[in-house]
């Protein structure tokens, strides 16, 4: 089965942003702005006319009261029309938008969109040439353009570029302009590396480029000056490479990295070869250490972090592998107490993606009782915005919360693993279920200049607080864990998580003029008011816990049985 990688639009729009919500008014010194488009979503049954004509009312009649100014609120709540199929509609809320932010390229790009969807070409152009005249950077619209004028054609498909040449002028204009750009628009671009050595990386590409270097290569250059920028938010798309490597180039083993050893967990053709569990040292002659530490130069990471790096080569490992060994038409390998080479047959298809345990529940949300005394509450998503499903977050918690402190539960394991961030405001709901003292969230936002204040919620959880972690968890889940840490509220287990109390979210979405090759930057800065954290390194745990391979093989849980275990004996 061909892995797919699903990219959360929300997280990459807004990330760790601090947009505020009006999910539970602020009764401490500062209120916080309600959302005017959680205010129209709640007004559904009402038609569209009725929906704006409240928008113009309540902006009015009460300017400060809500977050008229969030552009990309708005936005986003007509493409959630758009979406669900109501084109129509989506068209007043992308009018109304463009009424009132008439000087962003962005409000006539989502007007563009729906006269497409609505077939009406000659408006749709009219709209995509004025956003593009706006922001020259605008690729999408520039697509649109070309789409319209001229139907029947094809643009290439990712194999057909994936061997594409341009000629070495292109190659090298388009690493400066990818290097200004990050300069450009990343607020913290040089928070982790200095600049002599960021542009020290972009010279080494460029003296790298030849007549005969093919896009797949070129692509993997550009990964590498990216990543130097060491934000989680500033990438490209590495499904996109993905799609791109024909078969039988892919590294012909599903491997899996763990405690420094790279370990087999997939044969497929050549399992008459190699063995479950066998313990590769050596591919094409290269030390297996070498090879992941190359792989890692094209991971971006916030700061630091490694554990980060490791969950995304293990999930992209055997197309990363060819990546960085530039794509060789034979492997060969070395097992650990062998003597002899193997040379591996190459890949007839798609391997399957075996997870590191199965979890509990399918869903993001979960709770469930271990027992008379515990409770597991699985939250592997902040991606609830107060625009489209906070209020699903928050009657979870509520829920959840309700029939945990009727049954008196003593522990409470709150497993936070695989969670990829997403809005703050589920962060802060959460923690105003867990900690008994008013607290701020957001420091220096660039949304929102006022040190706001939280209240805890009446009857917060009173009992013992055991918090799992892992690499995967990014952007918001590292300002919630932040405030976990920071304030004390209970044991963390697992290992070192992907993001902390800083982060650069938003993005910027960018395509090298040339090779259009897009990527995708951090534009704003969103950290906590949080002191003695580091920001180069993820929230460490007080309990290191690494599966064993054994327990992987085996979809043992690790973590959570340690967890039990320490309950149990303290």
């Amino acid at each position: 089965m061909k892995k797919v990688r699903f990219i959360f639009l929300l997280s990459f729009l807004f990330g760790c942003q601090n947009h505020q919500s009006d999910a539970q008014p602020n009764t401490h010194s500062v209120k916080t702005k309600n959302s005017i488009s959680q205010v129209l979503k709640a007004n559904g049954h009402k038609t569209i006319k009725e929906r704006i004509a409240l928008y113009n009312q309540l902006k009015r009649k009460e300017p400060n009261t809500y977050n008229f100014e969030n552009k990309d609120e708005i936005t986003m709540y007509g493409y959630g029309l758009l979406w669900e199929n109501n084109p129509r509609e989506a068209l007043e809320i992308f009018k109304l938008i463009v009424e009132q932010f008439p000087n962003w390229y962005n409000a006539y790009d989502s007007l563009g969109e729906a006269y497409f969807n609505l077939n009406k070409m000659d408006l749709a152009l009219k709209n995509y040439k004025k956003s593009l005249a706006m922001n020259p950077d605008n690729f999408n619209a520039e697509d649109m353009i070309e789409r319209i004028k001229f139907p029947n054609k094809k643009p290439l498909t990712p194999a057909e570029k994936f061997t594409k040449t341009y000629n070495v002028k292109a190659y090298k204009a388009d690493l400066d302009e990818l290097a200004n750009k990050l300069l450009e628009v990343h607020p913290n671009a040089l928070k982790f590396i200095s600049k002599e050595d960021f542009l020290k990386t972009v010279e080494a590409k460029k003296a790298s480029i030849n007549q005969n270097t093919t896009y797949a290569e070129f692509s993997w250059y550009c990964r590498e000056i990216i990543s130097n920028i060491n934000c989680s938010h500033t990438s490209n798309n590495f499904s996109v490479d993905w799609d791109a490597l024909p078969i039988p180039l892919l590294f012909p083993l599903d491997v899996r990295w763990l405690n420094d050893r790279l370990y087999v967990i997939e044969a497929g053709t050549n399992n008459n070869k190699v063995s479950i569990k066998d313990e590769i040292v050596k591919i094409n002659g290269l030390p297996v250490a070498a090879i992941i530490t190359e792989i890692y130069k094209h991971i971006p990471s916030q700061g630091h972090i490694e554990s980060y790096k490791r969950h995304q080569f293990n999930y992209w490992a055997i197309a990363m592998i060819s990546y960085a060994l530039n794509f060789p038409k034979t492997y060969t390998i070395q097992i650990k107490g062998q003597q002899a080479p193997i040379v591996l047959k190459p890949l007839d298809a798609y391997p399957s993606f075996k997870a590191s345990f199965t979890k509990s529940c399918a869903d993001n949300l979960c709770l469930d009782f271990k027992d008379a005394e515990t409770a597991v509450l699985t939250i592997s998503s902040f991606n609830y915005y107060p625009w489209n499903n906070l209020n699903e977050f928050e009657n979870f918690i509520n829920q959840s919360f309700k029939k945990i402190n009727e049954k008196n539960i003593k522990n409470l394991i709150v497993d936070l693993r695989f969670n990829g961030g997403g809005s703050p405001q589920s962060s802060i709901y959460l923690l105003r279920h867990i900690m008994d003292k008013p607290f701020s969230y957001f420091l220096n936002s660039d949304n929102e200049k006022e040190n706001i204040i939280y209240r805890p919620i009446k009857n917060t959880y009173k009992g013992k607080l055991y918090f799992l972690i892992d690499g995967n968890g990014n952007s918001t889940t590292g300002h919630f864990m932040a405030m976990v840490k920071y304030h004390n509220l209970g044991t963390i287990l697992g290992e070192e998580l992907g993001s902390n109390h800083f982060c650069t979210a938003g993005q910027t979405v960018l395509r090298l003029k040339n090779t259009r090759f897009e990527y995708y930057v951090a534009n704003a800065t969103s950290q906590l008011p949080l002191t003695g954290l580091d920001p180069s390194r993820g929230i460490l745990p007080d309990y290191e816990v690494v599966q064993p391979i054994d327990d992987y093989l085996n979809n043992h849980d690790s973590v959570k049985e340690f967890t039990f275990k320490l309950i149990k004996n303290q």
